[in-house]
């Protein structure tokens, strides 16, 4: 609630006039900020609260908050903060920027950009594309490289910070029971003691870094055509130093809540191809319902602070806690390959499947073409000489897909290897991943008639696949054996083929489970 020289102050801003301009002035609430939008320019006030969370009680602290938050967000966001103002006090009574009177609040001075570009109203719109959320996944990758390490306690002390912060907050709501809340709260510490050993690892390893701490798809705008992170966290270091899996979590879950399955997917897949931190994977899913508990307490105080949308947001509020639920829960590994020559549509039905795998956000994608391209240090779109096709380079791509499908299978999380898989022993090799661990497996061979292969592969642009006409042409001519994976046939409709699939895992894994017992 906004009291004393704060509505003073917010009555200041919403009068055109304290600009110079004569057009209206906009206002966007949070829970915890006022954003007015005049003419080329946002001013953003913090709002005079005290949670558990966060203290904005007194202008002294907002202005610091206003300092950090420019000081954070010029290096993710250059060109989009501008400064701080000061809002004072002048000797008639009446209020100015940056006068000699009494400071009464700040605000932060940010270029306005079009709210279109905003990634959840694009979202909204169905604009979010693959190669938007591709570059978003490799931008947040750069970001994090470039964070600060924290070393302040364990990795699991770090996440009991969190879980403490959020029992807090919820006891301060109304909307969840206290029964409720008191089981939600044992299966977060539950979960916590299973992942503790890997988060100490993982802390140890300067995966804790000083991130950006509120990471989802409102704060990641289109800004000078790129895409850009905005708004950290400014006001609790405890908050925003954590691991980075678990800053990038927020905008999986953001993603997932909203509907968009694939793309969190996606983004996942895409964040883990260039940071090579296949182990924690097995950590999203707690991630993601810590996320999601967040969400749902943040939306919480918001109904205590509103009147008009007070039903709507408590029903939000409960469709975040529901999904921290189900995020909860354990979700047994699987190992799904899936192979077939070049142009037979692998990579695009992987892509589909995967979100439809394991936990969310889905299965881990294990490609032979990205993994072929890192092997050789160049990104996933350059297109490789023919020596880095020779078989001995294969072989090592092969083995280390095996690899790697087996560490994640290990440690509970679920797989989706997409390579051609023509010879036998790569087969063998990756089914021996899921065999080796009592994990069920299925194995899909992918067929389409020729002529929409050579269209498929003439037509192809972009991407990991180097496939050319004459590699076509020596798959085509070596007549693959493909005795014991499922022929499917891929000239469909891709949810056509995606639901056949699933149906077979379900069963594969229904069967391995009879065979175990």
């Amino acid at each position: 609630m906004i009291v004393g020289d704060q509505q003073a102050a917010a009555a200041f801003l919403l009068d055109p006039a304290s600009y110079g301009a004569t057009g209206p002035v906009e206002a966007i609430e949070t829970h915890i900020s006022r954003i007015f939008l005049v003419g080329q320019r946002a001013y953003k006030m913090k709002r005079a609260v005290k949670l558990p969370y966060v203290d904005f009680s007194t202008p002294a602290l907002r202005l610091a908050a206003c300092e950090k938050e420019v000081e954070l967000n010029s290096k993710t966001a250059p060109g989009l903060y501008l400064g701080v103002r000061r809002v004072t006090r002048e000797a008639d009574g009446k209020l100015a920027f940056d006068g000699a009177g009494q400071m009464v609040d700040a605000v932060i001075e940010m270029v306005r950009f079009d709210q279109s570009k905003l990634l959840d109203r694009m979202a909204a719109a169905g604009e979010l594309t693959h190669a938007l959320m591709t570059a978003v996944a490799r931008m947040i990758v750069g970001y994090h490289r470039a964070a600060p390490t924290i070393h302040n306690g364990s990795g699991s002390s770090n996440m009991a910070g969190v879980l403490d912060i959020n029992e807090a907050a919820f006891a301060t709501s109304h909307i969840f029971t206290k029964p409720e809340i008191k089981t939600f709260a044992k299966a977060f510490r539950t979960a916590l003691v299973r992942h503790s050993g890997l988060l100490a690892r993982r802390e140890a390893a300067g995966k804790i870094r000083r991130c950006h701490g509120d990471l989802h798809l409102r704060n990641i705008c289109l800004f000078d055509g790129e895409p850009r992170l905005f708004d950290c966290i400014e006001f609790n270091d405890q908050i925003a130093s954590i691991d980075v899996l678990y800053d990038l979590a927020f905008l999986l879950m953001d993603l997932w809540h909203r509907g968009f399955p694939e793309l969190a997917n996606l983004v996942m897949n895409r964040y883990l191809d260039e940071a090579d931190d296949e182990d924690g994977f097995i950590l999203l899913p707690f991630f993601m319902a810590v996320r999601a508990a967040v969400r749902a307490h943040v939306t919480a105080t918001q109904v205590e602070q509103s009147g008009a949308d007070s039903d709507k947001l408590a029903a939000e509020a409960r469709s975040y806690f529901d999904l921290a639920q189900a995020l909860l829960q354990e979700t047994p590994p699987r190992l799904v390959a899936i192979g077939g020559l070049s142009g037979s549509g692998k990579t695009t039905i992987a892509e589909a499947l995967a979100a439809k795998i394991g936990a969310p956000p889905g299965a881990r994608i294990v490609e032979s073409d990205r993994i072929r391209k890192a092997m050789h240090g160049v990104p996933a779109e350059t297109r490789l000489p023919n020596k880095a096709y020779r078989p001995e380079v294969s072989e090592r791509v092969y083995n280390e897909m095996a690899w790697r499908a087996g560490l994640i299978l290990s440690e509970g999380g679920s797989v989706v290897a997409d390579a051609v898989f023509d010879r036998p022993a790569d087969r063998e090799r990756i089914e021996k991943a899921a065999r080796d661990r009592g994990i069920p497996f299925s194995g899909f061979w992918l067929e389409a008639d020729p002529l929409v292969l050579w269209q498929r592969v003439s037509e192809r642009k972009g991407g990991p696949s180097d496939a050319t006409g004459d590699i076509l042409s020596r798959q085509l001519q070596r007549n693959v054996s493909q005795a014991t994976w499922r022929k499917t046939e891929s000239d469909r409709k891709l949810v056509d083929i995606v639901a056949e699939l699933r149906r077979c895992c379900e069963r594969d894994a229904s069967q391995t489970l009879r065979t175990a017992s």
